[in-house]
């Protein structure tokens, strides 16, 4: 366990008092991101600015993480590797740490009802959110909704027990939360108020109407490359701490959030940490959603299916690297509002940060959840191309890919662990289709995912079957390459 008394001089460590930190902010979902991202940046303010906002930190599942930090006394170390270098910093801004499921639902809403909580944030993926990818509404159908809304007192999904936290700050008369999402989507504050007020007007019109004219839902764009931690990586981390720290997480040098300044009980000054406070997040979601998430899921599913284990392999091809790049400018930049960024330059400094072999960032682990990021990372772009009669051959190619990697055999004809919340139906479409027009057919009806249009578009179709009859009968190496010169 971590221990400051084996760290060595070149460790940063908290320097400012620990004690004097209060717990005005509640985060759900104490995952890699959250810990090499948000965390960071306050600590950062605690450290340079003498913050005094702390974390208490909830999960809602995985409880090892949870009890690891209670007994480092509530710190962990993040390492920022480039190359053979690694600089580590040992985050301190946590007093306290909940699970829900050992420490119940009912302490994780009281926490949320404490005084001094001005935020609740979130980083729990996109499929946290209980919504329709399609439409950003709340998924009615959703099974922990429909218990939610019979246990309205007995949360067990993210806007229940968010809602429950303002309902019982609201019976104290304290001051109302900001609600900030973290999380992947686009306008992910819309998101997270349309999911919250969904529930709230199940339970009262009034309550909803509460919330809508008290509660502030921030949007946010967050962008950090953090690796799933390996055994190679742990063992690293060790021999630079002198000590294990289960907690510890690996990230890139780079660290950009961008955040809508809408608080309605104050926020950290984290504009003194890096941080970019603006009235607008939506054109800095949608250019790194689609830019370098779109690029990224390209390369995961298609560098997957290729044998490619790390995205840092992919950039070793040099047709996944061009057509990474392509698809970029030439497919995603034509889509953005986004003004005053050089989209270029931006894409270029993409490429460099894949091209980070300290950085093991897994084509599996990004291949992860696809049904919930399609939408935003190629559908809506596909749909921009389709009204204004752009080129879409690499995007096309995407959700072919996506189509053969959830088939769940890669090309060697090894099995594909498939984790995705639509796993089930994703299998049964699998099931019940011929692999081919079939398949694919199958896969578009899922209207969660691809809507009611893009089924009944028949450029759109043909295209996809097009790739995806390249991919059963060439492989994904190959099909990269052709779509790169038919592009």
């Amino acid at each position: 366990m971590l221990s400051f008394d084996h760290l060595s001089a070149d460790v940063v460590r908290p320097d400012y008092d620990r004690q004097k930190l209060k717990t005005r902010m509640v985060h759900i979902g104490f995952g890699a991101f959250h810990r090499a991202h948000q965390a960071v940046c306050s600590d950062r303010l605690a450290s340079e600015r003498g913050s005094d906002w702390g974390y208490c930190e909830v999960n809602l599942n995985s409880g090892e993480l949870i009890q690891a930090l209670k007994q480092q006394d509530y710190c962990y170390t993040v390492a920022e590797m480039s190359g053979d270098q690694m600089a580590l910093r040992v985050i301190g801004v946590v007093k306290d740490a909940l699970h829900g499921k050992s420490d119940g639902i009912d302490a994780v809403i009281e926490a949320l009802a404490q005084p001094d909580v001005a935020i609740v944030s979130m980083t729990v993926t996109e499929k946290g959110y209980c919504y329709e990818p399609s439409s950003g509404k709340l998924d009615l159908a959703h099974p922990s909704i429909v218990h939610d809304l019979a246990h309205p007192d007995a949360p067990t999904s993210l806007p229940g027990i968010i809602l429950a936290g303002i309902v019982r700050r609201r019976e104290r008369n304290l001051p109302p939360l900001s609600v900030m999402s973290c999380d992947n989507m686009p306008e992910n504050g819309h998101v997270t108020r349309n999911v919250v007020l969904g529930l709230a007007e199940k339970q009262s019109h009034e309550l909803a109407e509460w919330i809508a004219q008290h509660v502030t839902f921030p949007s946010t764009m967050v962008d950090r490359i953090v690796p799933a931690m390996t055994d190679e990586t742990h063992a690293a981390m060790r021999d630079k701490l002198g000590c294990d720290d289960p907690v510890s997480v690996v990230c890139e040098p780079f660290l950009q959030w961008v955040i809508e300044d809408n608080f309605v009980s104050g926020r950290p000054e984290w504009e003194k940490a890096g941080a970019e406070l603006v009235s607008d997040v939506l054109p800095f979601e949608e250019m790194k959603l689609r830019m370098l998430n779109g690029s990224h899921s390209f390369l995961a599913y298609l560098g997957n299916l290729a044998g490619y284990q790390h995205i840092s392999d992919c950039m070793a091809d040099p047709y996944y690297r061009q057509a990474a790049l392509s698809l970029m400018l030439d497919e995603q930049a034509p889509t953005l509002s986004t003004q005053g960024v050089d989209l270029p330059a931006y894409a270029n400094s993409l490429i460099a940060r894949y091209e980070n072999l300290a950085i093991k960032h897994r084509t599996a682990q990004i291949a992860n959840d696809g049904s919930q990021k399609l939408p935003q990372r190629w559908l809506d772009s596909i749909r921009w191309h389709l009204k204004h009669g752009g080129s879409y051959d690499l995007l096309a190619l995407g959700v072919a890919g996506w189509m053969r990697y959830v088939g769940g055999v890669d090309e060697q004809g090894q099995p594909i662990e498939i984790r995705d919340p639509m796993r089930d139906r994703l299998a049964q479409r699998v099931a019940e289709t011929a692999d081919g027009e079939a398949r694919i057919a199958g896969l578009l009806s899922l209207k969660a995912v691809f809507g009611e249009d893009l089924a009944a578009e028949p450029a759109f179709v043909a295209k996809v079957n097009h790739f995806y009859q390249l991919l059963r009968e060439k492989g994904a190496k190959e099909t990269v390459k052709i779509a790169l010169t038919q592009a």
